[in-house]
């Protein structure tokens, strides 16, 4: 008897010789007319095995939720225990997906906030022109010499007063 057995999405065919097609109408609880041919009594069996197992959303079903549960074992001494740690991984699945938006909000807001705290620093410790310079330069990442065309001033001049800047920054620091 050849066997048609659902796996996942895909049929496998288990061929049985006639002590396991018996053995299988024993399993399966099927009731016997003693006029019954040996078809009729293979799909018969077919019939039962469709009915009980090879249903698609069974299998869906138990794909799904096959490691929902907690594991059980057995100690050394024998006693029944449930794995909690398992139990814990469950509860440890990346939700960040639902929140990605808000996070992505908490971020730029704390970004401008520092960079403001940055700004309002630089600007307590230099002179006006000293601070816009290395604003300029260092957090809004524009060159020595693209400042310099900006204000209208030699690109060395400009590079010269950012050091000066620095070094009197790195005194705060």
């Amino acid at each position: 008897m050849k066997l048609k057995i659902r796996y996942e999405n895909e049929f496998q065919t288990v061929e049985l010789d006639a002590e396991a097609t018996e053995k299988m109408w024993v399993s399966l609880s099927l009731e016997c007319d003693d006029d019954m041919t040996q078809e009729k009594r293979e799909e018969r069996i077919q019939e039962e095995w469709d009915e009980q197992f090879n249903k698609p959303e069974y299998n869906i079903y138990h794909r799904e939720t096959r490691h929902l549960g907690d594991a059980v074992f057995r100690n050394k001494e024998g006693v029944v225990e449930v794995n909690t740690g398992e139990a814990l991984i469950r509860k440890a699945a990346d939700d960040s997906i639902f929140t990605k938006d808000m996070d992505e909000l908490e971020h730029q807001m704390e970004c401008e906030y520092q960079d403001k705290r940055c700004r309002d620093f630089i600007r307590s410790h230099l002179s006006l022109a000293q601070a816009d310079m290395v604003i300029a330069i260092a957090l809004e990442g524009k060159t020595a010499s693209e400042y310099a065309s900006l204000i209208g001033d030699n690109a060395n001049n400009v590079s010269h007063r950012y050091r000066r800047a620095l070094k009197k920054l790195k005194k705060f620091f």
